[in-house]
């Protein structure tokens, strides 16, 4: 029987050589919430137990599809638990299971949403330390019409900051022209930057912003609306959807303070869900957990699906990569259930999809906010 390749965090520190990581050590839960109120408690397990059993009563599901939305609701529910634990017990109960439903369509809206299809550019960003070869990429968006720039650090006089540079500088020109726009990064995160060329979040902003105001400009003029609707940003590092939200948060205020009318955030996919770090196995090649498995359905396997879209994100990746750290229950040939073996393992990925003006004032209803009340202009989608 083959020997089982060793594993590595994606985590390490500023100042540490990248085999440190080697003892970078994931603390569980991945997805710690904001404590703000006592109606609904910010440790999952706690609402697993307490409130989760009340919602499904009310609009019950399959288990699969359940395990799928369940954290997305707890982190709707604790983003908004001041609200919520202003309500009677069961109109809270009543709002949770509209705020399921309000999940299941946003996932159903966006699950069309091509990731990686004929006539997209996609732009490449790889860590320069190990493995990951700019065909990790390349192979996987050409089998699908994409057409790539791949950036990393392996030539003779580049750094780490010029290679930066240019990477932003694609992505602006990118972001302000009119092809969609797929932007994949493999390799070290901390919650507010890239960690492996040091690109804070407030820097990919600007460049998503920049780019979208001189799309279509009349006359050379700055536009005034920022619509990032046909882009999407997947990062395979550690904490990645925390820099997702940093920079979906980011791109909202930065619209809100130069006056921009922001028409759109982007799609984001996280390879791991918030306060969690990446995994990657080490054998012949090195290759993060969730893009190896992104390359394994939708590059190794067959027959090809003619486009990869957000709904094969929602379904075959995320079955894929519940299975780390974890065990499938099988009973009478069915999986019935799952036994957590490893929670360093568990990575489980999040899809951030932005919320449209008619999608914001559904929230409203079902939270019972004035029409003006601001909102997050993103959704966990599970």
């Amino acid at each position: 029987m083959p020997r089982p390749s060793p594993r590595i965090s994606l985590a390490a520190s500023a100042a540490a050589p990248f085999v440190a990581v080697l003892l970078a050590i994931c603390q569980p839960p991945c997805g710690g919430a904001d404590p703000s109120s006592t109606s609904i408690p910010t440790d999952f397990a706690a609402f697993q137990k307490e409130i989760a059993p009340l919602v499904l009563d009310k609009r019950p599901v399959d288990a699969r599809h359940w395990r799928q939305i369940e954290p997305a609701l707890h982190h709707l529910a604790v983003q908004h638990a001041d609200r919520l634990a202003s309500m009677t017990p069961e109109d809270r109960t009543t709002a949770l299971a509209s705020l399921a439903g309000f999940i299941d369509r946003a996932r159903t809206a966006a699950a069309g949403t091509p990731v990686l299809a004929p006539g997209r550019t996609v732009i490449g960003l790889l860590d320069p330390d190990r493995g990951l070869e700019p065909r990790e990429i390349t192979a996987i968006a050409g089998a699908y019409g994409g057409t790539t720039t791949i950036f990393k650090k392996d030539e003779d006089g580049e750094t780490l900051d010029t290679v930066a540079d240019a990477f932003l500088a694609a992505v602006r020109a990118a972001a302000g022209g009119q092809v969609p726009l797929t932007v994949v990064v493999l390799g070290h995160g901390l919650p507010t930057e890239i960690q492996s060329y040091h690109i804070r979040f407030e820097r990919l902003v600007d460049a998503l912003v920049d780019g979208a105001t001189r799309r279509g400009a009349p006359g050379g003029a700055p536009a005034v609306a920022v619509d990032l609707g046909r882009t999407v940003i997947v990062c395979d590092d550690c904490f990645s959807a925390d820099f997702l939200i940093n920079l979906c948060e980011g791109i909202t205020t930065r619209c809100r303070d130069r006056g921009l009318d922001l028409v759109s955030l982007p799609v984001c996919i996280a390879g791991t869900n918030r306060n969690c770090v990446g995994h990657a196995d080490v054998g012949a090649k090195f290759v993060p957990h969730f893009w190896k498995d992104v390359i394994e359905l939708y590059f190794i396997r067959r027959p090809r699906p003619r486009q990869v879209t957000l709904r094969d994100f929602f379904e075959n990746v995320d079955n894929m990569m519940y299975g780390y750290g974890r065990v499938a229950i099988v009973e009478n040939a069915k999986v019935t259930g799952w036994r957590l073996v490893d929670a360093e393992l568990v990575q489980d990925p999040v899809v951030f999809v932005p919320l449209a003006a008619t999608e914001l004032a559904a929230l409203r209803e079902i939270l019972g906010l004035p029409a003006d009340a601001p909102l997050a202009r993103w959704l966990d989608a599970g």
